[in-house]
């Protein structure tokens, strides 16, 4: 099948909207409408100068023009000169398809007011500290807002008193603001009604409403959880323009649960509101993301595990801190050489802040192959998956550059410890950073609506930069020639279910896959690589225990390609395509499993190798590495990588006949 084919076949075919999936009708349609579904390339975490931490690290990018760079304009980034002027520009060689500003919403009022000289609290302490010393500001400020507030996830012997008993948490269960703040805070409350609404009014105005529907935004944020640096992150998406006052944020809903009950109050009863919340990189939450136990040691109910699904369909497995597919300590998983992938060496937000004395070692499940299994662990005891994600990815830059991600420009995202703001030259980022990815949805067009749909139903996929197109159904009669007829997506469709789905009822001995992979169309413009492989990922339990195994089922892992690290020349050979109709061989209809796949290029050389070869390092002779890139010479960091995209799992559950 040649790659114009199965483009075609990848986007689908227009002319058989009969064979579609049935869908509620769209409240306009667009000129690039498609029944059969098309992939669009976003970014759904974007910081501005409206995030403490973007604002203290030297950001002045705003909501409009983050979404402005969105749509393919160039933007100036820190450092500045004394009059303001950029020393950096950066854009992006291809235009995204939608974004979304997700500023921390926890310290809006605060950061206004300490920058804002009309308040009259913008020369008091706090605020003349955060001026004159950002970077001190931006702990003290996180600590007392965020980091330090609700710190016991865990059990304690009764009568103990413990950190959330104590006044750093209020009498009615909500987390003090600052003393500028007011009585129960309320005049950074109404403070951060400014941001609120600025992010509004940008989404508006960069949301195409014409019939092209080049471009959509939405209206979003993130509520900034994280006790003791332990990341509990979540990126809030609203369908439409219709939000609340205020977005509720972490100070006054302390546990995600809070978060999502404030959220029912204030939107799910008002017409034209809905929402859903994305964790982000859980590889940072030292054991706390997939609990299934609450801090007082009490088990997840089957209420509070069909909330859990309900409010938050999706997971970031990718992004500018590192991967949250898989660490691979123990088990199969050790086995999986692909999980060595941008891995961090720590495993909280802490990172090496504080030379490593308030974090340890990344933990398995932190990661979300890890949280897949022990959802359907959950599943058998409760009834309900609490863990039922779909894959994005997304770059959580904090420069206002959304899908600023390819390895070659990466200009830094400024999340991850190093300070843009007094940049002078050397590696633009820390060693361990990464520029993220991009979160893929398939939808009927460029509509709010419809993508929101999308990520509703999980038909997702997460990249690590690049954009690369790919379909993954899973049924139990696909024909094995499907790859080669014209109407792989509408038999898709038709006799089972794309990506994020659930497997139909069986009616054959074991599921077929059929998984499509384009390599990524605009390798002309940025320097994407050719495919490698497609792997699937099967996680399922038996006897009560969970099990994985990892199955390439297209392409070649030894085709022999590899990169010179002389000059960063790629050889080898690869595929335009790959596609393939796979059937589980140890399928057990008694146990449950999750399938996903894993589309893997061939390799190309990381950002760091990229830039420490344009600056002429020589780690042979010590003396002579030039200043701000001694992370050149760093032997645990590796010079390639093998750009990627995870699909959304398919699951299977077994019927009552199966399990008896």
């Amino acid at each position: 099948m040649t790659a114009a084919a199965l483009l075609l076949t990848a986007c689908g075919d227009s002319a058989s909207p009969s064979s579609a999936p049935g869908t509620p009708a769209p409240t306009k349609t667009c000129k690039h409408h498609d029944e059969q579904r098309q992939p669009f390339f976003g970014d759904l975490h974007v910081h501005t100068r409206y995030s403490l931490d973007a604002n203290t690290q030297g950001t002045i990018v705003g909501p409009h023009d983050a979404y402005r760079f969105a749509r393919g304009e160039p933007l100036g980034i820190q450092p500045y000169d004394e009059n303001g002027n950029a020393l950096r520009t950066t854009q992006l060689a291809r235009p995204l398809d939608f974004a979304a500003v997700t500023d921390h919403a926890e310290l809006f009022g605060e950061v206004e007011i300490c920058t804002n000289p009309e308040y009259v609290e913008y020369y008091l302490a706090e605020c003349t500290l955060y001026r004159a010393a950002p970077e001190q500001s931006f702990i003290i400020f996180n600590l007392v807002a965020v980091g330090l507030p609700e710190l016991p996830q865990f059990p304690v012997p009764p009568g103990v008193p413990v950190v959330s008993d104590l006044p750093v948490i209020g009498a009615n269960g909500k987390i003090p603001r600052l003393p500028y703040c007011g009585v129960d805070g309320q005049r950074c409350l109404e403070a951060a009604k400014t941001p609120w609404t600025d992010i509004q009014q940008a989404a508006e105005a960069y949301y195409d409403r014409s019939d092209d529907c080049r471009f959509s935004t939405f209206v979003g944020y993130e509520w900034t959880g994280a006790p003791l640096s332990n990341n509990l992150h979540r990126n809030v998406i609203f369908e439409s323009e219709v939000v609340p006052g205020l977005p509720p944020a972490y100070q006054e809903f302390p546990r995600e649960e809070l978060l999502w009950q404030a959220l029912d109050a204030q939107c799910g009863t008002v017409a034209g509101c809905d929402y859903l919340t994305i964790p982000h990189n859980s590889n940072l939450s030292a054991g706390m993301m997939f609990e299934t136990q609450d801090r007082f040691g009490n088990d997840y109910t089957a209420e509070f595990a069909q909330r859990r699904q309900d409010a938050e369909p999706l997971a970031e497995i990718y992004q500018h801190k590192g991967q949250s597919e898989c660490l691979g300590t123990s088990g199969v998983g050790a086995q999986d050489e692909l999980c060595g992938f941008e891995l961090l060496p720590y495993n909280n937000l802490t990172g090496e802040r504080f030379g490593g004395l308030n974090t340890g070692p990344p933990m398995e499940q932190d990661f979300l192959r890890q949280a897949l299994k022990a959802g359907l662990q959950q599943e058998q005891q409760l009834g309900v998956n609490p863990f039922k994600y779909g894959f994005i990815g997304s770059s959580d830059t904090h420069m206002g550059t959304p899908g600023n991600v390819i390895e070659d420009r990466f200009t830094g995202h400024a999340g991850a410890g190093l300070n843009p703001s007094n940049y002078s030259g050397g590696l633009t980022d820390v060693i361990e950073a990464s520029p993220g990815g991009l979160a893929v949805l398939w939808a009927e067009q460029n509509t709010r609506e419809s993508l929101f749909s999308a990520m509703r139903r999980r038909e997702a996929y997460g990249t690590s930069g690049t954009r690369p197109i790919v379909r993954f159904f899973g049924g139990w009669d696909y024909p094995s020639d499907l790859c080669g007829r014209g109407d792989f997506v509408p038999v898709g469709y038709a006799q089972g279910v794309p990506m994020g789905g659930d497997l139909p009822a069986a009616h054959s001995d074991a599921p077929r896959f059929a998984v499509s992979a384009l390599r990524d169309p605009g390798f002309a413009l940025e320097p994407t690589q050719p495919l490698q492989r497609i792997q699937i990922i099967k996680g399922w339990v038996a006897d009560g225990q969970t099990h994985e195994q990892v199955y390439d089922v297209a392409g070649d892992p030894n085709n022999g390609a590899s990169v010179d690290l002389d000059t960063c020349e790629s050889t080898g050979s690869g595929f335009a395509s790959l596609c393939t109709v796979w059937t589980d061989p140890a399928f057990d209809p008694s146990q449950p499993a999750f399938y996903y796949a894993r589309v893997v290029e061939n390799p190309s050389c990381r950002w760091s190798t990229r830039q420490c070869l344009a600056a002429g390092v020589d780690c042979s002779n010590p003396d002579a590495v030039p200043e701000g890139y001694a992370d050149c010479c760093n032997a645990d960091t590796p010079k390639t990588i093998q750009e990627r995209a995870w699909t959304s799992p398919i699951w299977y559950r077994p019927t009552q006949s199966a399990m008896q």
